[in-house]
């Protein structure tokens, strides 16, 4: 029989269920930071297995010299990235810099003229507009100050989280037996052989699918490569590598790309005749970028992405759009290693649903 008290005692539980939520959500909204630390930090942890692996078996390294060998590789590798692009700033301002200023200036002056005779035309005393709108008193220059402590303040969080994900991850790659023994511990035993095994296959498929996506970049940067340097581009392995690197965000990374590869070539000619050596060369090198695309496309990248995480590409194709469309390019870069985990845990906890076993079957 329900009475009032059952009643009350209902409505106590719920309000104290959803305090209890909003404290944990609220709770997770402000270590947000560390949460994306520990997944930038397991994402190279799964990235680096292979490598871990080959140390460990065949170089017959311990955990910890494994670890720390892959953590000075990880930051050899973020500094040779940084340093590869210097060339390429100083080579591109010093284009920037055969520019005719004079020309700009000029331009710049007949342009302030026209607008100065259309105001007077309309009647309007634009030093009089100026004046009232009172805008020289609301100029503060104090924002060069805020923009300098913005960029100091960018740098010393960049360096902080650089440090914090290096620190994890090596205690993820050394520590992995432990943490896996320590997860089983805690387990639910009615559960425990599924999450385990959904750990395992996740594990093994995430590996396959970044040496995949690893594979489709060099093969992406080859390309590009030979694209540009057919075309004479002084800087054409830095552009090359930067556009290969935009080509994890799907379908609008390489537009990305293609873009800026343009942008690039034409900046690299600035001095040379517009008609007759920059437009042709950019035209030509945005076709060969074009094609290299089309290539990827339909070869490279259905093949690596669909064997690596078992799936078939028309799957892959639908996931990363609704991704897309829902979470934008943070959703289109997560959406396969997301949807191949989510794969993983309905077939281990699911395997008789119909449905399920039609989408895992592959798996």
């Amino acid at each position: 029989m329900i009475t009032s008290k059952t009643i009350s005692n209902g409505i106590l539980r719920a309000l104290a269920t959803i305090l209890i939520i909003g404290i944990v959500l609220y709770f997770l909204y402000e270590i947000q930071t560390v949460i994306v630390y520990l997944c930038i930090s397991l994402l190279l942890c799964l990235i680096a297995n292979p490598l871990v692996l080959f140390l460990k078996n065949k170089l017959k390294f311990s955990n910890s010299m494994a670890a720390s060998t892959t953590i000075v590789l990880f930051i050899f590798l973020i500094v040779g990235f940084i340093l590869l692009f210097v060339p390429l700033i100083i080579s591109q301002a010093n284009n920037l810099s055969l520019l005719d200023t004079a020309h700009l200036q000029t331009q710049f002056m007949e342009t302030e003229k026209h607008l100065e005779e259309y105001f007077n035309i309309q009647h309007i005393d634009l030093n009089k507009v100026i004046k009232d709108s009172k805008l020289t008193s609301v100029l503060d220059f104090s924002y060069f100050t805020g923009f300098i402590n913005s960029i100091i303040n960018f740098m010393a969080d960049m360096g902080m989280g650089l440090v914090s994900v290096f620190f994890i991850t090596f205690f993820f790659i050394k520590d992995q037996a432990i943490f896996k023994d320590q997860a089983r511990r805690i387990l639910p035993d009615s559960n425990e052989d599924k999450i385990l095994n959904s750990i395992t296959k996740i594990n093994h498929l995430l590996t396959r699918y970044f040496i995949g996506l690893l594979l489709q970049l060099i093969v992406v940067f080859i390309l590009y490569l030979i694209v540009l340097l057919i075309f004479g581009n002084k800087n054409a392995f830095v552009i090359a590598f930067l556009c290969a690197i935009l080509n994890i965000i799907p379908y609008l990374g390489p537009i990305i790309g293609t873009t800026l590869a343009g942008i690039l070539t034409m900046i690299s000619m600035i001095g040379q005749d517009f008609q007759s050596e920059i437009l042709p060369k950019t035209i030509y090198v945005i076709i060969g970028f074009l094609i290299v695309q089309a290539i990827d496309n339909n070869v490279s990248q259905p093949i690596i992405s669909s064997k690596s995480v078992n799936s078939h590409p028309l799957e892959i194709f639908l996931i990363i759009l609704i991704s897309g469309i829902t979470f934008g390019i943070v959703g289109m870069i997560i959406a396969v290693p997301a949807f191949t985990m989510v794969k993983v845990i309905l077939k281990e906890f699911f395997p008789n649903n119909k449905i399920v076993s039609v989408l895992t079957e592959r798996i």
